[in-house]
């Protein structure tokens, strides 16, 4: 972790010599001395890091990683604190004006010379630093070596016991017939998943079962070595091994890739060969270990085990790849294992009734990972069978796996993962553990935090938020943080970490003090604290610690009067502050004096306004008020000129649903010019609505990516559209009229291609024809619209569409889905269309169509008669429709069951006296009650 820090911090120096500490030359004279020690040292971290946390590690090296770590941060507080002090003594006329006063004045301060002091010392504790490390002779090693006498503890997963063989039947069966028959080409099977999955034991159950189909066969481990003449020496041994053959002469002194490749191919040129590669991390070893492998239309068949989605996916660029995304154990799975694994030496192998309780307590806990669960079974065997000892391990099973020797191999092999990322991932990787273990986390929230604190670089042609989001791809596909909802459209809204792998990270993070609960007693020195509700009075008398950055809310009843004088004068380096949810009802002007803070969010918050002080957060890129109180923004709102991010509505939930029930926050549109650095703007009302304000101040916002506009008047569409066609990144865009009645003038509107989503809410006259031209759009929504005619038929050729909503969107009394339409489509829903009487399906139309909703619809008699031939079709809800029609399809009796029979999950919905919706599936009696 201090590779994370010195490069963080490294980053930041360079920012800073460029753009502020030529106010003063000590200053920046020292801080450029310590840039360049540090950029020396930071080329031993890597190793002197993965050295430090081997438990054979020696003690001075991990001491030395410690201090650098420790003064990376002091440097970082320190610098902040020069750009606190400078900011606090602004001249507010202008930059000239302050640069003239500084020169006067301002270093003759006290200030002064405390600042420059500190850096001073410092800067001798990085030379003393660099200087212990050459006297500890730290230097760069061979990653691909190995500790001395050190033993994986992923070498016993290849001897499993049948025993703790569970859930892995029907993947054994499918990859066996898999392996022994299909295509004659050379084939990939690559098994993939989070360390501890399983993959390793699947992978040698299906290896034992059809090694004797082959003409020869070969195990490699390759885990994270480089060495690749050592790994194809290896796998020729194994061929020849196998067969009982002696190798080929010399191999053992070739030294050659090339020479040992041409061996392989001329011994595998006319076999039939499998080949397992156990552990694979990196893409680089396919593009050598496939030309070790030819393709000889032999049925030949290669399995390759690992973390990464990306290694699996290297390979389809020159082979047959089919990929198997192993799954977790379910509850019932994982207690099975558990008790198989306890109670193995036992003569009856049951789990006794008075434990069956905290057996399943305590598989719930290890969330599907057969790792831990075969760990702490094994560790549960060496115990007496009884609930005192049972309850004493669930009761403390987060320190267990800190501490008991039975269970250090589960954190080590999950630790894996963690050291071989990259030093950007890692430092995002570890926020992913400042939220609670069973909390989601919403990805737009953490990708913004991630932006906040400064771990997202800068990558030429990509904005901040489309790094993180690449970043955040890499995590998942390295299986370390798990996707647990993406919408119809692909992209993930909400993830987490396994709950082992998030022990792993808090053990991490409080190692290396970077994260404090509100529930631990502490200093407040941490990097990172949550506050819950336990301990939130306990923020107002902290004495606070210069070095936190994040302060984040979760369920918390109740704040503390003094909250923010506290957080002012205490916490004076705050960069991010999250409110979301928090019981707060005003924010006072004390806000304004945290100048570091770069994310602030006040979402479904109660809070009614925002102070003009609000003005004085010049470093501020998030301001987040979704579904808070706050109806008005502040002209002050112009001094933001970094501000990114802006999302500022509040939202009806008692009131039916109607085009107010989303209402923008109001927004000077003078004002709006000067916030140049926007990417997202959503949803705003313009106050006192002229189309100047759309000519002359929307249309600067040029890195808009998502744009949301609320209330917008007739008269001003031609102006809003010449405005769009100066954003030429526009990604997301969602316009509502006035009212519902409200025509919106958009005809003349030429938004870029690069157009996704799109919603329009408000009469229009008919579909204007430039979104026949949008062909990466996949979601369009159109809402009072109430067209007539056809020209809804434009949709069905767009070749990304993936979604499509109409909400009193459409007037006529028929709707044709003609053959070969909407050929991508996956969710269609068919709201309030109040005049329908048919809808017509052509055989061959919606041909990827998964969820389709209908109503409700008064006129409209029947179901389609070709919706059964909708092959994908998984989910079909029908709501607030009459009752007739729903008994025509009602299970063996209804004229039109034969219709839906086929579809999984068939459901009504209907409106309870208006209060809220009941559900009935189909068959359900409590429908047949409701229809009668």
């Amino acid at each position: 972790m201090a590779e994370v820090a010195v490069n963080l911090l490294l980053e930041k120096l360079i920012s800073f010599l460029n753009e502020e500490a030529q106010l003063q030359r000590d200053f920046k004279t020292e801080v450029a001395d310590i840039k360049l020690e540090l950029d020396f040292i930071s080329s031993f971290l890597r190793d002197a890091d993965a050295r430090a946390a081997t438990e054979d590690s020696n003690d001075s090296v991990k001491t030395w990683v410690k201090h650098i770590r420790a003064i990376a941060y002091s440097i970082e507080d320190v610098i902040d604190e020069y750009m606190l002090y400078v900011a606090k003594h602004r001249d507010p006329h202008g930059f000239m004006s302050f640069l003239k006063k500084v020169a006067g004045y301002i270093w003759s301060l006290k200030g002064k010379r405390e600042m420059v002091s500190k850096i001073q010392e410092l800067n001798r504790s990085v030379h003393e630093i660099g200087n212990k490390r050459r006297r500890l002779d730290i230097n760069v090693a061979d990653r691909g070596g190995s500790s001395r006498g050190h033993v994986d503890p992923r070498a016993a997963l290849h001897f499993v016991e049948s025993d703790a063989l569970v859930g892995i039947e029907s993947s054994r069966d499918e990859l066996v017939g898999r392996l022994i028959d299909g295509d004659s080409m050379r084939t990939v099977v690559s098994l993939v998943g989070m360390g501890g999955l399983g993959k390793t034991t699947l992978a040698k159950t299906v290896y034992d079962d059809v090694k004797g189909h082959f003409d020869c066969h070969a195990w490699i481990t390759v885990s994270q070595s480089n060495n690749m003449v050592e790994r194809l020496r290896t796998m020729i041994r194994r061929f020849h091994e196998a067969k009982k053959e002696l190798p080929p002469y010399g191999i053992n002194d070739a030294i050659d890739a090339e020479e040992l490749i041409s061996k392989s191919r001329e011994y595998l040129q006319y076999k039939r060969y499998v080949v397992v590669f156990d552990d694979v991390w990196s893409d680089d070893f396919w593009q050598v270990i496939q030309s070790a492998l030819p393709e000889n239309n032999n049925r030949s068949r290669i399995i390759i085990t690992t973390r990464s989605m990306g290694v699996a996916e290297f390979c389809k660029q020159s082979c047959l790849v089919h990929v198997h995304n192993l799954q977790h154990l379910s509850l019932e799975m994982a207690q099975e294992l558990l008790c198989r694994t306890a109670f193995r030496f036992d003569r009856q192998k049951e789990c006794p009734s008075n434990l069956k309780d905290l057996s399943f307590e305590i598989a719930r806990k290890c969330d599907g990972l057969p790792l831990a669960v075969v760990a702490i079974g094994g560790l549960l065997s060496t115990k007496d069978k009884d609930v005192f000892e049972w309850t004493r391990l669930n009761d403390n099973l987060s320190q267990q796996l800190k501490s008991n020797p039975h269970l250090a191999h589960v954190k080590t092999i999950l630790s894996f993962s963690y050291h071989d990322l990259p030093h950007y991932l890692k430092s995002c990787f570890l926020y992913v553990g400042v939220f609670p273990r069973t909390h989601l986390i919403p990805v737009k929230k953490l990708i913004r935090l991630w932006i906040a604190e400064g771990l997202v670089k800068e990558k030429e042609e990509m904005t901040l938020e489309e790094t993180a989001k690449a970043y955040l791809t890499s995590l998942i596909n390295r299986s370390l943080v798990q996707v647990e909802w993406s919408d119809s459209t692909g992209r993930v809204r909400s993830c987490r970490a396994h709950d082992l792998i998030h022990e792993v990270l808090l053990s991490k993070l409080e190692e290396l003090n970077l994260i404090q609960s509100s529930q631990a007693s502490s200093n407040g020195a941490a990097r990172y604290l949550w506050i819950d509700d336990n301990r939130a009075c306990d923020l107002s008398r902290r004495n606070g610690n210069i070095q936190t950055h994040s302060i984040i809310f979760f369920n918390v009843q109740q704040l503390p009067e003094p909250l923010f004088e506290r957080l002012s004068s205490n916490f004076k380096l705050l960069r991010e502050v999250d409110f979301e949810n928090a019981p707060l009802e005003y924010l006072p002007e004390e806000i304004g004096n945290l100048w570091h803070l770069r994310y602030l969010n006040l979402g479904h918050s109660k809070i009614k306004m925002l102070p003009r002080s609000i003005g004085k957060l010049h470093n501020l890129l998030t301001l987040d008020l979704k579904a808070s109180l706050v109806h008005e923004i502040p002209d002050e709102i112009r001094h933001l000129s970094k501000l990114q991010y802006l999302r500022a509505y509040s939202i009806d939930y008692h009131s039916r649903y109607t085009i107010d029930t989303d209402q923008g926050a109001t927004i000077n549109g003078s004002v709006l010019g000067s916030l140049v650095s926007l990417e997202k703007l959503y949803y705003v009302e313009f106050r006192s609505q002229n189309g100047e304000h759309f000519d002359r101040e929307l249309r600067r916002l040029k890195r808009l990516r998502k744009l949301g506009i609320t209330k917008l008047k007739s008269d001003c569409g031609e102006a809003l559209c010449g405005a769009i066609k100066q954003m030429h990144h526009l990604h997301a865009l969602r316009i509502s009229a006035a009212k519902e009645d409200e025509f919106l003038e958009l005809e003349s509107m030429s938004p870029p291609l690069s157009l996704h989503r799109l919603r329009l809410q408000g009469r229009l006259r008919t579909l204007p024809g430039w979104i026949s031209e949008l062909e990466n759009l996949v979601k369009i929504s159109l809402h009072w619209s109430k067209i007539s005619d056809d020209s809804l038929k434009i949709l069905g050729d767009l070749p990304k569409l993936l979604e499509f909503w109409l909400y009193e969107g459409y007037n006529g009394v028929e709707l044709h889905f003609e053959q070969g339409k909407f050929k991508k489509l996956k969710h269609l829903a068919l709201r309030c269309l109040y005049k329908l009487e048919k809808l017509i399906v052509d055989s061959g139309s919606l041909p990827c169509l998964e969820n389709l909703v209908i109503g409700p619809s008064p006129l409209l008699q029947e179901v389609p008669t070709d919706i059964c031939n909708l092959k994908c079709l998984r989910n079909l809800e029908f709501d607030d429709m009459p009752n007739e029609f729903a008994k025509r399809i009602m299970q063996v009796e209804g004229p039109d069951y034969w219709k839906v029979k086929g579809i999984p999950n068939v459901c009504f919905r209907y409106e309870n006296r208006g209060l809220y919706s009941e559900t009935y599936k189909l068959g359900d009696f409590r429908l047949h009650e409701y229809l009668t």
